[in-house]
């Protein structure tokens, strides 16, 4: 396991409603597209983040988390295990609170840095399958 019950609970319920999404794009085939929405309708605002910067279910997207002009508090990661500790990297220096790798997505060593920076980490799980088993986000 690489977070208990309690971290994936506080950060559903506690963290903050702003997550942004790594790799959401307009592309409706993609996971991220359907976990997004997922996120919208437990009341979290997701912010799209892909090169492309499209807007994605209604939201502004971005370029990077850097381009986003207001706070996020969850950095939820789409990308390739080998990307991502980068953007844990990237989510630390924004100011996030936690920083979540959707499944298969693993990098033990960002997953180690992004915790000893003080922020709450989840790896190798979705919140889409998480907020139904833990219960609805307050």
């Amino acid at each position: 396991m690489y977070a208990d019950d309690e971290t994936v609970r506080r950060i559903l319920q506690g963290t903050g409603d702003t997550w942004a999404v790594v790799g959401l794009s307009a592309n409706r085939s993609r996971a991220a597209h359907g976990v997004a929405e997922v996120l919208q309708r437990f009341g979290k605002k997701v912010v799209p983040v892909h090169p492309k910067a499209e807007p994605v279910h209604g939201e502004q997207g971005y370029a990077s988390l850097a381009d986003i002009p207001f706070p996020v508090d969850v950095v939820d990661v789409f990308v390739n295990s080998d990307l991502a500790g980068g953007v844990a990297d990237e989510a630390v220096a924004a100011g996030a609170k936690a920083v979540w790798f959707q499944l298969g997505v693993i990098d033990e060593a960002a997953c180690a840095r992004t915790r000893a920076a003080g922020l709450d980490m989840v790896m190798d799980r979705c919140p889409a399958i998480e907020i139904p088993r833990l219960g609805r986000p307050s």
